[in-house]
């Protein structure tokens, strides 16, 4: 019976969270709430106690802590109007088509290393929308590729925290900054250039018929002190993360004293409203179910899975398991099921992790945020063609991303 419970449970926590299922006209129920439902009913099934729920949010202090930092990095640079800035930057060099889809994914994929990449596709989404509908008006159809462009660049995570999935399991695997950067940097970036080829094959018909953009009429306008505060802030807290590390000093308290820095030299309340708060509290309540379900018995399972694996079964696993239940949940149980294995084997999930919500739109928060960013602009795109783009983009990278690590491993 415990059993049924734990499996329903996270299920249901997890479709909760996804769906975000209206309870009025104005009130949606968030992560936050779909989290605490999940918590307390495997405290009614006994498969978690305060001490469970105690060691959890022991766990989870620092990088959570670390995750709000950077969210609220991420929306004091929106306030500041730098990435408004970034994309008059991205107009004010249209070219052709092909031009402009390549600087946007690029520009994309830099943003989520020194944000993360909930952010990156919160507030890029709708930025490239509107730029892509100004500069191509008579060409509605180059908004799906654009925009798929903003959700592929997130990638395998370079940084610790340029993904909160990859910033929780580092933290309770003992993971530093700079042995995970030293690991998954070089693979982020043959990744990312092997992502933007098979972007180019897939919407290459829509890419390759070539049109006049529209004239550029937003005039440049010079950096206020908001934006440049923020922007060498932004600059010194990327160095300082690995610096911080090689000195024994802790990364959250560099992500911190960015977020406290930025926020001052913006509008505090304003950027407050903007951020994601509903992800903390849910992120604790994954890991808090994910140890209810180690007492039924699906840990072990999957550890046994997992014994004498190779690092192409561990992350294939990893995005299947992720695109089918989301990547949090998966995340936790492989982090459990793990414990004991080599390093290796623990990236090998995470690049699975990933990746694999490319597969599916439950996949991860990221893909319903940025599929509900576009419903809120009017475009759609069906989930035949979510599945067919991720499978094209998914499935090279995986392998190859995961060949990266193999053969880094035998260096």
């Amino acid at each position: 019976m415990q059993s049924v419970v734990a499996y329903s449970t996270m299920v249901m926590t997890v479709g909760l969270a996804l769906v975000r299922p209206r309870l009025s006209a104005h009130v949606r129920l968030g992560p936050a709430a779909a989290g605490l439902f999940g918590v307390l009913v495997m405290c009614a099934a006994r498969l978690v106690g305060a001490e469970e729920l105690v060691h959890a949010a022991h766990t989870l202090a620092r990088p959570i802590l670390t995750i709000a930092s950077t969210m609220v990095l991420a929306e004091a640079a929106r306030e500041a109007g730098l990435l408004d800035r970034l994309a008059a930057l991205i107009e004010a060099r249209a070219g052709s088509v092909r031009r402009q889809h390549a600087i946007v994914f690029f520009a994309t994929a830099a943003c989520t290393v020194l944000l993360n990449n909930d952010s990156t596709v919160l507030i890029l989404t709708p930025l490239v929308v509107t730029l892509v509908r100004r500069r191509y008006p008579s060409r509605p159809e180059l908004v799906v590729p654009f925009a798929f462009a903003v959700f592929l660049a997130s990638g395998v995570a370079p940084l610790i925290v340029s993904n909160p999935m990859n910033m929780i399991v580092a933290a309770y695997a003992g993971l530093d900054f700079n042995s995970y950067a030293r690991a998954m940097a070089p693979i982020w970036l043959v990744g990312t250039l092997c992502t933007f080829a098979l972007s180019r094959v897939v919407f290459r018909r829509v890419l390759a018929n070539d049109v006049a953009a529209a004239p550029n009429e937003r005039r440049p306008r010079s950096w206020s002190r908001r934006e440049l505060h923020v922007l060498v802030i932004l600059l010194i807290v990327l160095p300082a993360y690995p610096l911080a590390t090689l000195l024994g000093g802790p990364v959250w308290l560099v992500a911190l004293a960015g977020a406290v820095l930025a926020t001052a030299a913006t509008r505090p309340r304003v950027v407050a409203s903007g951020v994601q708060w509903q992800v903390l509290p849910f992120l604790w309540a994954v890991l808090v179910i994910a140890i209810g379900l180690r007492k039924v018995g699906l840990v072990a399972g999957l550890a046994g899975a997992y014994q004498d694996a190779s690092l192409f079964t561990i992350g294939g696993a990893s995005a299947l398991g992720s695109a089918l239940v989301d990547n949090h949940p998966m995340a936790m149980l492989n982090t459990l099921a793990l414990a004991g294995h080599a390093q290796r084997d623990l990236l090998a999930a995470l690049i699975g992790g990933d990746l694999g919500p490319r597969l599916l739109p439950v996949g991860s928060l990221a893909g319903l945020i940025w599929l509900e960013s576009l419903r809120r602009q009017h475009v759609d795109v069906p989930l035949r063609t979510f599945v067919r783009v991720g499978l094209y983009e998914t499935l090279p990278v995986l392998a190859v991303s995961l060949l990266l690590l193999w053969r880094g491993g035998r260096a």
